[in-house]
């Protein structure tokens, strides 16, 4: 069946050269994720300065604070919370680029979740301080930023050398190459460009690429299963 759609080849960066049974990224993937996570470090170490100002407007002047003051203390708050946000987007999309290994459960956890552990680090010093020195509200929006940013920096999908290594193997098996589709607002990679799946009304481009783009450009975690099923019966696969 013939696809009038626009369809974009996307540049291979994050595959191996050679279909190996573990899936590991190229050099270039790794730098990509290297340069990634050093601007995460960067922004999240800016979230701890924006905290630090606020604990010396707590330390350095008398409390109750003036009016003036807590807004500022806020604001430096709010600043530390958008540096935690941004530098989590860039851990995450390291993250999709050169991902952990669940094989060392520990080493998983931190590097998946690291902006979890940054939220707490950039906003619990000022909370305890804030209750000590008796200022409740402050310490009320401290908190609640600190759990919005955690919530916001948490990956509930974090990705794994094994995830994409068996994705990937079962493309291959089921195509002979690891190549999908995908679009802008579609929830799973495809095997075909004209998988009936594909919502026609809402898209008029087709990207292609990898299992591992799809994952790193849209986080698409999973495959179609008509696509599956088509090249299950395709290939003369049993369906289980």
């Amino acid at each position: 069946m013939a696809t009038n759609k626009k369809v974009t080849r996307v540049a291979s960066s994050t595959e191996s050269s050679v279909s190996t049974p573990k899936w590991t990224p190229t050099a270039e993937a790794k730098g990509r994720a290297s340069k990634n996570r050093l601007i995460a470090v960067g922004l999240w170490v800016l979230a701890i300065l924006a905290q630090i100002v606020g604990i010396m407007i707590l330390v350095k002047n008398p409390t109750p604070l003036t009016t003036g003051l807590r807004v500022w203390l806020i604001v430096a708050l709010v600043i530390d919370l958008i540096f935690l946000i941004i530098g989590s987007s860039f851990w995450k999309k390291a993250n999709r680029l050169d991902p952990a290994s669940k094989q060392n459960a520990l080493a998983f956890t931190i590097q998946s979740q690291a902006g979890v552990g940054v939220a707490v680090l950039a906003f619990l010093p000022v909370v305890i301080l804030a209750f000590i020195k008796k200022e409740y509200i402050v310490g009320a929006i401290a908190t609640a930023l600190m759990i919005g940013g955690g919530a916001a920096s948490a990956d509930y999908h974090a990705p794994s050398v094994e995830e994409y290594t068996e994705q990937t193997n079962r493309v291959e098996e089921l195509t002979g190459g690891n190549h999908v589709y995908w679009t802008k607002s579609g929830k799973k990679y495809h095997l075909y460009n004209d998988c009936s799946a594909i919502n026609t009304n809402k898209t008029d481009e087709i990207f292609e690429g990898t299992v591992a783009q799809a994952r790193e450009l849209k986080n698409i975690t999973e495959l179609c299963k008509f696509c599956e099923n088509r090249a299950e019966k395709a290939k003369g696969i049993a369906t289980e």
